[in-house]
């Protein structure tokens, strides 16, 4: 006896199947409008109607009703075929004119006014409504009730001319049990897309609006941070120049101020240099160049500016990096992005740290890894790391920044295909890991 457990995922898997079915029947929402996938439903549910209908037709003697069914099936199979396999949009003009026409015969050979034809042309209407653009809907619900009440005076007052194939009691029992499921399908497989659709385009409008208002929230509370991080190494540099200037500087502290300066503005300018980054990113989306690279080629540069930096510190820069490894990239993203992990690395790293830069190939990418013996990262912190909005961090020699970078080296490593994570433990040191393509996707 199978397990519940694997019933269950017998059922996922069914569902899942026939979800997917339904869709490559009728058309995806990015390809199609609602009104094409409605019209795609409606043709597919009623030619499987019309397929129970025409053999019933023909056993209860009713071969007009049959030949009308069939009819009905292949006008809606061809215009289903035209509009979901070959891109030709549905003719709402065809399809209404086409129901009043099988209606008008219906109606004189089914009985009339006591026949299943009222029944079911509410249901055809709504189905016109459901597939025809605003602006038309006035226009066939007249034509429809004009229809209607011409068809009506024409059988009032010439009575001979309607058919009563049914004899009144179980006649008109059948009749009217087997028409019902028309008009109720209709009216469910409408109501059920129209729902579907309006809660999923407001459920999207939701998130949409909430990523706005996060997304200006963030970007409100960055600006502030980054004018008052980059209005005060301005400032002591004014302060600088006009000690200068007074002539109240002496020898013994103009190194320490000059130091000091230097700090404030070597991260002023990093900063600076991420936040132009990221503002053009996000205006522009940055592209990327992807290309085949040498790994210890590219980030020979970045990794020979980053070693003064550390050598400053007196921090030991380590370097393996396979000289043969080669990636596809964009090369200046990953410059960047690997400059901000190891200067990162430096600013959290103590006076005596060391810091590893590293590279292997694994089996389908390279992982690239930033490992430092420094402070590493409280638990609090970790959960917002790669966010664009983060509370300003001292270094451990007093250096500022605002966390941008980390932001930035996320959303550039991403958009290169790639992904980055990272492990952390408090005072003993963090490792970042870049992953990226060994091969062109």
């Amino acid at each position: 006896m199978p397990k519940p457990t694997h019933i269950s995922s017998r059922l996922a898997s069914v569902k899942i199947k026939s979800k997917t079915l339904w869709a490559d029947l009728i058309g995806s929402p990015q390809q199609l409008s609602l009104e094409s996938r409605v019209f795609h439903s409606i043709c597919i549910a009623l030619m499987l109607l019309v397929s129970l209908y025409i053999p019933y037709n023909l056993y209860a003697g009713l071969y007009v009703g049959s030949l009308s069914a069939l009819i009905v099936g292949l006008f809606f199979f061809y215009q289903y075929y035209l509009s979901r396999f070959k891109g030709k949009p549905h003719s709402t003009t065809i399809f209404a004119l086409t129901g009043l026409f099988i209606f008008g015969i219906n109606y004189f050979t089914n009985s009339g006014i006591h026949g299943s034809t009222d029944l079911i042309w509410p249901a055809y209407l709504l189905l016109v409504l459901a597939i025809s653009p605003y602006q038309h809907h006035l226009k066939w619900l007249i034509i429809y009730l004009v229809s209607f009440l011409i068809l009506h005076f024409i059988a009032y007052k010439y009575p001979a001319l309607v058919q009563y194939p049914f004899k009144a009691g179980q006649g008109q029992f059948i009749d009217r049990i087997t028409a019902f499921p028309i008009p109720v399908f209709v009216v469910y497989i409408i109501i059920r897309f129209i729902r579907k659709s309006y809660d999923a385009e407001r459920q999207a409008t939701i998130e949409k609006t909430q990523a706005l208002e996060w997304s200006n929230s963030e970007k409100t509370k960055l600006m502030s941070i980054i004018s008052h991080d980059l209005r005060s190494p301005l400032i002591n540099i004014q302060n600088y120049l006009q000690l200068l200037n007074e002539n109240q500087v002496d020898d013994t502290e103009r190194p320490m101020l000059e130091k000091s300066l230097m700090q404030s503005t070597n991260g002023a300018v990093q900063m600076l240099s991420n936040f132009l980054h990221w503002s053009k990113s996000q205006m522009e989306g940055a592209g990327t160049n992807m290309v085949l690279i040498n790994l210890s080629a590219a980030l020979h540069s970045t990794l020979e500016m980053e070693n003064v930096t550390a050598a400053k510190k007196n921090i030991i820069l380590n370097v393996n990096i396979p000289d043969q490894l080669m990636i596809y990239a964009d090369v200046d993203m990953l410059q960047l992005v690997v400059r901000n992990l190891i200067s990162n690395a430096i600013k959290f790293t103590p006076a005596g740290g060391k810091i590893e830069i590293s590279a292997e190939q694994l089996s389908t990418e390279c992982r690239i890894t930033v490992a430092d013996n420094g402070c590493g990262i409280s638990a609090e912190k970790q959960q917002k790391l790669f966010s664009a909005h983060t509370e300003s961090t001292y270094g451990t020699d007093n250096e500022k920044g605002v966390g941008l970078g980390l932001a930035l080296c996320k959303e550039f490593i991403e958009r290169q295909g790639g992904r980055i994570t990272f492990e952390s433990t408090l005072n003993q040191g963090s490792s970042f890991f870049l992953f990226v393509q060994l091969n062109q996707k």
